[in-house]
């Protein structure tokens, strides 16, 4: 007698082991998923500092702006520049009376987006960041490489949770 109660006991526990089995893999997906894009964000957006550190630290010392450009897109691996990013160079020019002006700009790549150093566009002032010191200094050059890359999720976790990562990712390098 008491054995067939055991029997019929463990019977009823396994439709909620499989009840709870069910809540912890569909958390886990949930997890997983999540994961999985906000790893690529963070990737993108490594990727996208060291590419304006780079065009930024090859045109000051010297690389020609289209250059710098080629350079740039062809290291942005693995990242597509030329379908879904954008990458500015602007030089900026700071004169004896400590006037800025955009003296020179080259872009490149498949989405066009405005500058945010350059609004103005060339010959007009750039908008630079506030420094305890004037950037640049009087009678010196100021190198800037903005670069800017449309970012989709893989998984449509955000879409279902109410998450939204940003579309366009913006990173700037200044030398």
């Amino acid at each position: 007698m008491r054995r067939t109660c055991f029997i019929r006991v463990s019977r009823d526990q396994s439709g909620h082991a499989l009840v709870e089995f069910s809540f912890v893999v569909l958390i886990l997906a949930v997890l997983i998923f999540a994961l999985i894009d906000f790893s690529r964000a963070i990737s993108t957006r490594q990727v996208l500092t060291n590419l304006s550190r780079e065009a930024a630290n090859l045109a000051s010392r010297g690389t020609s702006l289209s250059n710098t450009l080629v350079a740039v897109k062809a290291s942005a691996q693995p990242l597509d520049i030329d379908q879904k990013g954008y990458v500015i160079l602007s030089v900026v020019h700071r004169d004896n009376a400590s006037n800025a002006t955009v003296t020179v700009q080259l872009t490149g790549g498949g989405v066009p987006s405005a500058s945010r150093v350059a609004t103005a566009g060339v010959g007009r002032p750039p908008t630079l960041p506030p420094t305890p010191e004037l950037l640049p200094q009087p009678n010196r050059t100021l190198y800037v490489a903005e670069v800017f890359y449309r970012f989709a999720p893989v998984t449509p976790v955000g879409q279902v949770l109410g998450l939204v990562l940003p579309t366009t990712q913006y990173d700037v390098a200044y030398f």
